[in-house]
C-alpha cells in the first residue's frame, strides 16, 4: 500500500525515552605487552562500566589480544608477517597486563611460499619449558634445488621425509625446552629454530624457507601475580604506568584556542551591550 494513501503509515511513534550513547557507560584500558619486547604498547580496549554485581576488571581478563610483531618491534617492517597473541592476566589500575599466548605467521606469507614440485615438510611437538609452560610448536620447511641440479623437480623420498620431520622434532625439542618462556619467544622472534632445523637437515636434504608457522600454550602454569610483573618490569614499573596514566595531556595549540575563546566571548558582550544601548535609544 503507498504510504501517501494511508496516514498512519510512515508515521513514527514518539516514545518517552531519550536514545542513549552506548559510550557513556564504557570506559577505556590500555594493552601492555611484557617488556621483553621493546614496544610495549599494543593498543586500547573498551568495557562497561562497574555497575553492581558487574564488575568491569572481570569483563577483562581473558581476553585474546593480536598484534604484528612489527608493531612490537623498532624497524621490524620486515617482521611483520608474524603475529603475537596476548591473553590478558591482571588489571593494575587502567593498565592491562598479559602474557604471550600464542604465535601464528599471515596467510598471505604462508601461501607465498609455497611453490610447485617442490616438497612441503610439517612437524609439531609439545615443548615445556623451565617455568611450567606447555608450548605446541608447529614448523613448515620446504626442499630446495642442489646446485648444478639437471632435474626440473626437487622432490624428497618418503624416507627422506620421515628423517627430516624426526630432525625438526628433535631441534624445536632441543631448544625450545632449553630455558624460560621468554627464551622461547626471544627465540620465535628472532626465526633462530628454522635456521637450526636448515643445518640439522643439509645432510639428508637442503631446505629453504624454514619457520616455526605457529605456536600456542597448551599449558599454563597457576597465575603468579609477582612473576607476571616481573615480566612487566617490576611492581615499581607498573606503578609508575599508572601513575602516568593519570595525569593531564596538553594538546599542542591548546592555549592559542583558548585565547581565540576568549576573544570571541569578549566581542560577544561588546555586541550584546551595542545592541542592548540602541534599544534603550529606540
Amino acid at each position: 500500500m503507498a504510504v501517501g494513501k494511508n496516514k498512519k503509515l510512515g508515521k513514527k511513534k514518539r516514545t518517552g525515552k531519550k536514545a542513549a550513547d552506548p559510550f557513556a557507560k564504557k570506559e577505556w584500558y590500555d594493552i601492555k605487552a611484557p617488556s621483553i619486547f621493546p614496544i610495549r604498547d599494543i593498543g586500547k580496549t573498551v568495557v562497561t562500566k562497574t555497575q553492581g554485581q558487574r564488575n568491569s576488571r572481570d569483563s577483562l581478563l581473558g581476553r585474546v589480544v593480536e598484534s604484528s610483531l612489527g608493531d612490537l618491534k623498532d624497524n621490524a617492517e620486515d617482521d611483520a608477517f608474524r603475529k603475537f597473541s596476548f591473553k590478558i592476566e591482571d588489571v593494575q589500575g587502567p593498565q592491562c597486563l598479559t602474557q604471550f599466548q600464542g604465535m601464528s605467521i599471515t596467510t598471505d606469507k604462508l601461501r607465498s611460499l609455497v611453490r610447485k614440485w617442490h616438497t612441503l615438510i610439517e612437524a609439531a611437538v609439545d615443548v615445556k619449558t623451565s617455568d611450567g609452560y606447555t608450548v605446541r610448536i608447529f614448523a613448515i620447511g620446504f626442499t630446495r634445488r642442489r646446485p648444478n641440479q639437471r632435474r626440473s623437480t626437487t622432490y624428497a623420498q618418503t624416507s627422506q621425509v620421515k628423517q627430516i620431520r624426526k630432525k625438526m622434532s628433535e631441534v624445536m625439542q632441543k631448544l625450545g625446552g632449553e630455558g624460560d618462556l621468554n627464551a622461547l619467544i626471544t627465540k620465535l622472534m628472532t626465526e633462530i629454530i628454522g635456521k637450526d632445523i636448515e643445518k640439522a637437515t643439509q645432510g639428508i636434504f637442503p631446505l629453504q624457507n624454514v619457520f616455526i608457522r605457529k605456536a600456542k600454550v597448551v599449558k599454563a602454569p597457576k597465575l603468579d601475580i609477582g612473576k607476571l610483573l616481573e615480566a612487566h618490569g617490576g611492581a615499581d614499573e607498573i606503578a609508575k604506568l599508572v601513575a602516568e596514566s593519570g595525569k593531564k595531556v596538553d594538546r599542542e595549540g591548546a592555549g592559542d584556542e583558548e585565547k581565540g575563546a576568549a576573544k570571541k566571548k569578549k566581542a560577544g558582550k561588546k555586541k550584546a551591550a551595542k545592541e542592548a544601548g540602541s534599544d534603550e535609544d529606540e
